[in-house]
This record gives C-alpha cells, structure tokens and sequence, in this order.
C-alpha cells in the first residue's frame, strides 16, 4: 500500500462528466489499497474570467481582496469532486485553507509555502476517507486567503505530497508524459520513462510547459517523487501505476535504474522572448550594472546577454533578452534611464525564439554545442545569442525558423523513435 497524491488539472476538472472521470480514477486508486489524497485545479478558463471580474471591479485592486476572488474556482471544483466520489460510494471530503493550513507568506498573488499542518489530514486518509485539497491557495500569517501564482496547483500538490511524506505525487494533465521534444513538432519525439529533477527544472524554465517550475523546484529540494499522468483515458483502462507516465526522480534513484544515461534527454522551444540592443555604451566599470539594476529592481528576469567587444571610441554595443510579455515595461524602464545609461539607440525585436538542449549528460561529454552550433549552420539557421549551464545549451533564432530547428536538433542528437520494422 501507498500514500498517493493524485492532482488534476483545469482541462481535466472542465465540467460535469470529465469530473465524473476523474472520480473514477481517483476511486481505483484507493481500491487498490492505498491512502489517497487529491489536489484540484479549477475548471480550465475560470480563472481567467475570475481575474477579469476583478480587473473590471477595480483597476489597481486590493491585493488581499483580489486573492479572494481569484482562489474561489479550486474551491468550487474541490467540493464538486468530493460530491462525485461520494455519489459513487467513496468516502470524500474537501480541505479548504483554514481546515488543512497550507501556510504561506503575506505576498498576495505570488505567496510561497512556509508550511502545512497535516495532521488532521493524515488521520482522516488512514480511517479511509479522500481528502480533495484545493490547489493555488494558502493562508497568510495575517489569516487571509492567498494565492501562488499562475500554475501554483502544481506547487501545492507537491507540497502537500512533501507534507504527508507521499510515496509519489501523481499530476494528470492533457499530456501523457514529458516527452523528448514537443510531439505536435516532431512526429517521432519519444516519451521519457524518467527525468531527473534537474533536467525537469531546466525544461520548464526553457519552455517546456508539462510542470511548472516552482513545483519541480519544491520538489527537488523535499525529495517527492513525481509521476506526470494523462488524465483522458478510457474508462477501462488500468489503475495509475501500471500507465507509463514519466517519473521525475533523482540523480541517485535513476543511477540505480539505467547504468548508462543518454546524452540528450530533450529539446525545448520558447517562443515567448523578445532581443533588446542598447548601442554604443561608454565601456567603463558599472555600465552594465545601471541596465541590469533597474530591470531587477521591477522584476524583469533577464536572460541571455551578450557584451560586444569594445570599439575604437570606447563604446560597446549590449544585447540579452527578457520575457516577451516584460518588453513594453522593458523599453520604458531604459528610456527612463538613457542619460544615466548612456546609450544611443535602443533596438527591440519579439520575433525570435529560444530553442534549448537539455541533458545531464552533457557534465560528461565534450561536443554537445558544437553539435547544436553545426546542425543549426548546415541549415544555415542564424544564432544571435547563447547561453549555457552545466546541462543546458540555449541559443536564440529568428521565431519562423523555431520548428526547423527543434526538428534539426532532435535528429542531430538521435531522439527520433526508432520504426517498429527496423
């Protein structure tokens, strides 16, 4: 027997009979003997219309009270969950914040978990009952009702997986699993049976929208286990654990299950970037600082950046990239500070995209980036921009050529899935 957490997502709580499909699910998992609880999205668009109810209300709006409305769409479908499963002869019920504290800190709209008190949580899955949790809300030292951010339900099922100290945290979406490249691009990408936490955070970070990445952090630093699930199966099909998802896991745990890693575990494109250029900045100490200091301060995570070499005058030319939805607060952050800069021209360009390689194997072999620089040039694919880390090689290209490149790539490093035939 297993403690389980199973969390469903917006497109698979999106109405009466997917709701329905999920009671089943999760019922076969508590029939086949193990302690379950089940964290919820809300239904896929509710958000969206909960914000616009606040926008509409109040434009620069009381993050406290903003919060309220927005969290009340997993409420909704926690309690319609619970009713499903007890329509079908499981004992249910809902968790809402202040009867299962997932405690967290003050920051409306992007809080962090500080805590859960699991106790009474605990009690309840052991005596045989379902706890269905809400996902995306926390309550604040103060008592109100906070929000994690978009994507947060899958940070709360990690956490409340992390506090219950669940053998594996189960996260049904639309997917089937995290596959080498996106398959709607490259008809052979393949499915992976493992991923290691690290190549999972730098996937999502790098485009790759299966998990988010707050969740994949959390839970490589609490150490759960995390199995990413289709939640669109037949209604006959066999219980979670013997689906082959994909198993996020450690370095040590999946050491132990294939002695002989691939290099490459997955080729990632994210198209929502946007190239900044400042040109003929005086190449002096701190320069650079009074481009990044502002960005910083406003939030703006920037990327890629690269320095040009210093000309005859003094004077560099600066290029990185930022989120393509930051670029417009970007543009008026350096306007702002052109004099104190000092730069000439500022030059914006959203057309281009990030494609990424990703794999711990590359901490052990030579050669990845300049396999990924010679592929993309024998398709003569320009790369305006480079970034690296220790598993990671990310390069920046024109946004039309995103599709080649991915597909280029993916052949290059031998993901394609073999022919049944061959």
């Amino acid at each position: 027997m297993a403690r389980i957490v199973m969390k469903f997502g917006g497109t698979s709580m999106a109405g009466t009979e997917r709701i329905r499909r999920v009671a089943r699910i999760v019922q076969r998992q508590q029939a086949a003997g193990h302690e379950v609880a089940v964290v919820v999205s809300a239904m896929a668009g509710e958000t969206n219309r909960l914000v616009q109810f606040a926008d509409e209300a109040q434009a620069i709006h009381d993050p406290a009270e903003y919060d309220v409305v927005v969290a009340s769409g997993e409420q909704v479908t926690a309690g319609l969950l619970a009713m499903h499963l007890q329509s079908i002869g499981s004992k249910a019920r809902s968790w809402l914040g202040w009867q299962l504290p997932v405690r967290t800190d003050d920051a409306h709209a992007k809080a962090r978990i500080e805590g859960i008190d699991s106790d009474a949580v605990l009690a309840s899955m052991a005596a045989g009952e379902i706890a269905v949790i809400p996902g995306f809300r926390g309550v604040s030292p103060q008592g109100r009702v906070t929000t994690l951010g978009r994507g947060g339900s899958d940070t709360s099922a990690v956490a409340v997986a992390a506090a219950v100290k669940a053998d594996r945290c189960d996260i049904y979406t639309d997917v089937d699993g995290v596959y080498t490249t996106d398959p709607r691009i490259v008809a052979k990408a393949q499915k992976l049976k493992y991923v290691t936490y690290e190549e999972m955070l730098e996937l999502a970070s790098v485009g790759s929208k299966v998990l988010q990445t707050r969740s994949v952090s959390l839970a490589m630093k609490e150490g759960v286990r995390v199995q990413v699930l289709s939640s669109f199966i037949e209604d006959d099909a066999p219980a979670a654990d013997t689906i082959p998802g994909t198993m996020i896991v450690s370095d040590e745990e999946l050491e132990g299950i294939e002695m002989e890693r691939q290099l490459i575990t997955g080729i990632a494109a994210d198209k929502n970037e946007a190239k900044i250029t400042l040109t003929r900045i005086a190449d002096r100490p701190g320069a650079v600082a009074q481009i990044f200091g502002p960005l910083a301060a406003a939030n703006i995570n920037v990327d890629m950046i690269i320095q040009n070499i210093a000309k005859d005058k003094g004077e560099t030319d600066v290029t990185f990239t930022v989120p393509g939805a930051d670029l417009a607060r970007t543009q008026a952050l350096l306007e702002a500070q052109k004099e104190a800069i000092g730069y000439y021209r500022m030059i914006a360009d959203s057309k281009v995209a990030k494609i990424s390689v990703v794999g711990v194997g590359m901490k052990s072999h030579a050669g990845v980036a300049a396999t990924m620089f010679r592929s993309l040039a024998d398709r003569g694919i320009n790369i305006q921009a480079i970034s690296t880390s220790e598993i990671k090689v990310s390069v920046l290209i024109d946004e039309d050529e995103t599709e080649l490149a991915v597909r280029v790539l993916h052949s290059a490093y031998e993901l394609d899935a073999k022919d049944e035939a061959a």
